[in-house]
């Protein structure tokens, strides 16, 4: 297999760490109308139940960038592919709350890591044309995994035991993704870097041709020279990277402080909420994960067409509407099948613009000299803020009502929409060693 075929086949495979991503941070979602009473948890202690596997992955995101630096993307991404199998079968199993909390953190270390390691391999793989549309692949398969963990909850609702079986199918993608993983190559610009030019040589060759090869390692190494910037951990904080730092910070901090987890985690608590049993509320649940999965073709067709800030105005201006109606719908008690159709608008932008754009933009703004660092630190920030938003909301649904909650997630979309407005720039059709530039 060589070219574009080949091309396709490691960057699906590294993007089945997205489906896991997805399915992992999903599945709980209908599990928490049983599992709540099974442990006797409150409102607070459901809010670290739920949250608990975003510790792990806050350490699995901070740990990956050295780990990588060091150890390669290909031989991690294998690690994450068995711990993703490990914390499913003990989730299902689990007899005490410490024992599911203890499996959740496990599986939190390997969302992390694999939230740095799939985007960045497919980054350091993909030529410039089409680098956008096959990292935009591993958002889909989040919402992917999404979906399946939403289509799951609801035909298993009415089964004994429903929640452990429910986190015992996460089994089979994670066999999946680690079969696939042996047959894929390590990043050829790790390579580069670690000193194994002609490996990486014969990656690329496969990929693009010898003429692709030779250019793109020509770059590589323009880009590695020794110029007195220093590595790691140094260069990352260095005065020439701050720019670039500060803004892969902020669009960090802001993909999740305008709420797109309090949906994906708590659909049905909303719908509960809003007035709807809890069938109808997983049925409804599975609706807005189809509109999450099918809006996300909309960015695999047009993000290298339209371009990463055109995507990140357009999906923050339509969340920050549809964020507004939905504090309305709560103010005003409206009709539980209006606050659906709010929530899956507020889906809709941002499985189409914002969460596409942001994976694109952490994986190729960085500089090859401290990308795998880079990386680890922005997707360690929003893990987080994805922590603090889904331990907290709960409890400030409960005590503030839905229209206050909403209203504040709508400002934080509005804020977003500014940082959009005046920072990102514009990166579709360029090299990441011509992205790097950009910064200069």
């Amino acid at each position: 297999m060589k070219g574009r075929a080949y091309l396709w086949f490691i960057s699906l495979v590294a993007t089945i760490g997205g489906l896991m991503f997805g399915f992992d941070v999903g599945i709980i979602s209908g599990a928490i109308p049983f599992i709540q009473p099974y442990f006797g948890w409150s409102e607070l202690q459901l809010g670290w139940g739920v949250s608990s596997i975003l510790v792990g992955a806050i350490i699995g995101a901070f740990g990956t960038g050295s780990l990588t630096e060091k150890y390669g993307r290909k031989r991690l991404l294998i690690s994450v592919a068995l711990f993703f199998a490990v914390s499913c079968a003990g989730m299902a199993l689990a007899k005490s709350q410490a024992l599911f909390i203890s499996f959740r953190v496990l599986g939190g270390l390997a969302v992390g890591a694999v939230s740095v390691l799939s985007p960045m391999y497919v980054a350091e793989v993909a030529p410039p044309k089409i680098r956008g549309t096959l990292i935009t692949i591993y958002q889909l398969a989040i919402t992917m995994g999404i979906l399946i963990s939403y289509l799951v909850n609801f035909a298993l609702h009415d089964v004994e035991n429903n929640w452990r079986w429910m986190f015992a199918t996460g089994l089979l993608p994670s066999i999946v993704f680690f079969v696939g993983l042996i047959f894929i190559p390590e990043s050829p610009r790790w390579l580069v870097k670690a000193g194994f030019k002609e490996k990486a040589r014969v990656v690329l060759e496969r990929i693009g041709g010898a003429a692709f090869a030779g250019s793109e390692i020509s770059e590589i190494e323009n880009s590695l020279k020794d110029t007195g910037r220093g590595s790691g951990l140094r260069a990352l904080f260095a005065r020439r990277y701050r720019k670039v730092i500060i803004l892969g910070l902020l669009l960090s901090v802001f993909v999740q402080i305008t709420g797109i987890n309090t949906v994906v985690d708590y659909a049905p608590k909303i719908l509960i909420a809003a007035g709807l049993e809890i069938r109808n509320a997983l049925l409804q649940t599975s609706l807005i994960g189809l509109v999450n999965f099918a809006f996300t073709f909309f960015a695999v067709w047009l993000i290298d067409r339209l371009g990463r800030k055109t995507f990140y105005i357009i999906g923050s201006s339509g969340m920050a509407v549809t964020l507004l109606m939905l504090a309305a719908a709560f103010h005003l008690e409206m009709n539980p099948l209006f606050t659906t159709i709010c929530i899956m608008l507020f889906i809709a932008f941002f499985a189409s613009c914002i969460g596409p754009a942001f994976w694109t933009l952490v994986a190729e703004m960085f500089p090859n000299r401290i990308r795998g660092q880079a990386v680890a630190l922005a997707s360690f920030t929003q893990w987080v803020f994805n922590f603090l938003v889904v331990l907290l909301f709960p409890y400030v649904l409960d005590a503030l009502g839905g229209s206050v909650t909403f209203l504040f997630l709508s400002v934080m979309s509005l804020i977003q929409l500014m940082i959009a407005w005046f920072f990102i720039k514009e990166t579709k059709g360029k090299s990441l060693e011509e992205i790097e530039s950009l910064w200069d």
